[in-house]
């Protein structure tokens, strides 16, 4: 009986990963489905006619992900994480089919404000959890799996448009978010959270557990370290936000293919190749590479970003259905190893009990940076300059490759 019950808690850590992986792809799915809806949407809602309206109902989501996501951090650091997560999925796929039930642009806008503050709950805690279920040597694959959902989410989100075009674009709102509504009943029962410090010592001080939120934000903040992690993460955040949003577009226009092919087209090349970069590549690359050189998490996201670096390039020139694609995959290969390793990097500079507050000021600028760049392609699309829009990109992260190679140099490989 023992052996049976520690062979389970054994897997356990991996379960939760399975099972969050699943969250993340609804994550992504929900709020990815409307940058391939704008076709079927405008016949009813004639404000997304234009390309500027559309880029900005998709920024609203972002600059109230951004705004929320330290908060997010600060909460998932102080309450039952389990909870924190069924909740938030809970209301955020509520809020998806409500915009099924839409008629004007305002609604949407407010239903986009929503899911922005629901969505935000999620990935500070959810990444948390994970790095407290697994070590050094198992953190970067754990965190590459968890990846792989997003990325899944965002290639089934690309399917909105066929689900609009065969039925109608309610349709498609209605049946992602019921789909989510019974997952988070299921995950209820599932889902575990992990045995905190205060549990495991009871004779620990309260403050060291949990330092109080000026405290805590204080020593985040003094870390030069920190800082330069923002930067490497908002740097990037940029074009990967951009593809997210305005790539299913970029698609259609420079491939000159229907919408419903470019949005499953697109998402899938991205999805399957930022698989291969953090699964197959960036996650078991770093495991091993920091376990003889503890900057080796950093070196695997560093080669990651400058793969990124020519691939956005060929995004913004290229012209024939090759160049556009395998600039597409050599993106998605570069991005996965950087995504994968965010969190383990983040876990050798800052203690777990101020992860999940670190991680979303890190999600805040990441965000923030997307909903600006979102917009502003939007402006580039509507004057004729979209693909320019994309290859300058390129610059400003390797700027952030620089200042990545140059400045984070971690002293332990999980800083407790």
């Amino acid at each position: 009986m023992n052996t049976a019950t520690n062979k389970q808690n054994n897997n356990y850590p991996w379960v939760v990963v399975g099972l969050l992986s699943i969250v993340a792809l609804l994550n992504y799915m929900d709020r990815q489905m409307l940058s391939t809806m704008q076709e079927a949407m405008k016949v009813d809602i004639v404000e997304l006619q234009k390309a500027e309206s559309f880029g900005f109902l998709m920024a609203v989501f972002m600059y109230i992900y951004g705004f929320m996501s330290p908060i997010a951090g600060t909460i998932a650091d102080r309450v039952n994480r389990k909870w924190l997560i069924v909740g938030s999925l809970l209301v955020w796929s509520a809020v998806t089919y409500g915009m099924g039930l839409a008629t004007n642009f305002n609604q949407l806008l407010w239903l986009r404000a929503f899911m922005g503050i629901s969505e935000a709950l999620y990935i500070p805690a959810a990444l948390a959890l994970i790095a407290d279920y697994h070590t050094g040597k198992t953190r970067s694959m754990a965190i590459a799996i968890h990846m792989t959902g997003l990325y899944i989410g965002q290639a089934l989100g690309g399917y909105g448009a066929t689900v609009a075009d065969k039925f109608t674009w309610h349709t498609a709102f209605h049946w992602f978010g019921i789909i989510g509504i019974v997952y988070a009943i299921i995950l209820s029962f599932l889902l575990k959270e992990k045995q905190t410090l205060k549990e495991s010592v009871n004779s620990l001080k309260e403050d060291k557990i949990k330092p109080s939120l000026w405290k805590g934000l204080s020593m985040i903040f003094s870390m030069t370290a920190f800082w330069v992690i923002l930067f490497y993460f908002a740097a990037p955040s940029l074009p990967g936000w951009a593809t997210k949003n305005w790539l299913p577009t970029l698609f259609a226009d420079t491939l000159h293919i229907p919408m419903k092919d470019a949005g499953p087209l697109s998402t899938i090349i991205i999805a399957s190749s930022s698989f291969i970069g953090a699964v197959l590549i960036g996650g078991p690359l770093s495991d091993r590479w920091v376990q003889k050189n503890l900057r080796g998490r950093v070196y695997t996201s560093a080669i990651g970003l400058s793969l990124t670096i020519p691939s956005l390039i060929l995004l913004g020139y290229g012209s024939t259905f090759y160049t556009v694609v395998g600039a597409a995959i050599l993106f998605g290969i570069g991005f996965g190893m950087f995504d994968t390793n965010n969190m383990p990097i983040l876990c050798q500079f800052v203690p777990s009990n101020l992860r999940a507050t670190a991680y979303g000021f890190m999600n805040m600028v990441g965000v923030f940076a997307g909903a600006g760049i979102t917009q502003v392609l939007g402006k580039f699309k509507d004057h004729g300059n979209f693909g320019f829009g994309f290859a300058i990109l390129g610059a400003i992260v390797a700027v952030a490759l620089i200042l990545q190679l140059a400045m984070l140099r971690p002293k332990v490989q999980n800083m407790e």
